[in-house]
């Protein structure tokens, strides 16, 4: 790899730039206690401490481990067919201006995307401590699981090795098969609905009424009371304000709020077919 002296310039400078007010307080406390010399290496001392503290609540941090997880396996599922498509990076590029990402973190999620393309890579260096997080919050691992599905349906449906890669992510968070299954098979006829744009111009209104069901995870010949139900349940799971009081990232409400729209149109769809109030 060739040395690139403007890039290595960069990233020591915005390195500096985030811990400058440790290297100030080490540098100010080395001068008073040792000199010029004192100076030198206290600010040292004071990066190096800034620097290894930030790492350790990065590592340990909840939101930050959804962050990184969601990325990181973002771009191993991307790459899961040897190619990646501009689909698959217009999605994730689409995930970044919805959570409003400044130009550090969105650096972040691109690295954090091409770190996950890379062969070697294993999601469950990101999933380990994602999963302990989510072990007892079941709404806010579902939404992560949609999100990795919705990446893996940006190019138009799930392959085999994408849904490989689903099944490890959700085996790895503790979800049983028939959980995922019947995610998967939620998430596909979301997806679908989406795109027929609900309430818009349709070529089939039985097939956007079918994918109305499907993405209240109910049948067609389900009962009224089923239908609201299973609504009511989604609703709840997707509740923007209650998933991030479970440890949502903030910055990721919009993909919560979008999901309840979505949940919130099949019902309405349904509704209007069965004139029902």
């Amino acid at each position: 790899m060739a040395f690139d002296a403007e890039n290595i310039g960069r990233e020591l400078g915005e390195s500096v730039k985030r811990h400058s007010t440790a290297i100030v307080v080490g540098s100010l406390i080395g001068l008073a206690s040792g000199g010029i010399w004192g100076l030198f290496f206290g600010g040292l001392i004071g990066f190096w401490i800034s620097r290894g503290l930030k790492r350790a609540v990065q590592k340990y941090n909840p939101q930050e481990s959804f962050f990184r997880a969601t990325f990181a396996v973002m771009g191993k599922l991307a790459k899961a067919d040897g190619r990646v498509t501009e689909d698959e990076i217009a999605f994730a590029r689409g995930v970044m201006d919805q959570m409003r990402l400044d130009e550090e973190r969105r650096r972040s999620a691109i690295e954090l995307f091409n770190r996950g393309k890379e062969d070697d890579f294993d999601i469950a260096e990101v999933l380990r401590p994602l999963a302990a997080f989510l072990r007892y919050r079941p709404n806010v691992r579902v939404i992560f699981v949609e999100i990795q599905l919705q990446a893996a349906m940006a190019d138009g449906s799930v392959s085999e090795n994408e849904l490989k890669i689903i099944q490890q992510v959700c085996l790895q968070l503790q979800m049983t098969q028939q959980e995922i299954m019947a995610l998967v098979a939620r998430m596909q006829a979301q997806q679908s609905f989406h795109h027929q744009g609900g309430f818009g111009s349709a070529e089939s209104a039985a097939m956007l009424l079918k994918d109305a069901y499907g993405t209240l995870g109910v049948s067609e010949d389900a009962s009224d009371a089923e239908v609201k139900k299973a609504y009511r349940r989604l609703m709840s799971q997707h509740h923007p304000d209650k998933l991030v009081s479970k440890g949502l990232p903030e910055d990721m409400i919009e993909l919560a709020k979008e999901k309840a729209q979505e949940i919130q149109a099949a019902y309405e769809r349904i509704k209007t077919a069965r004139k029902v109030s």
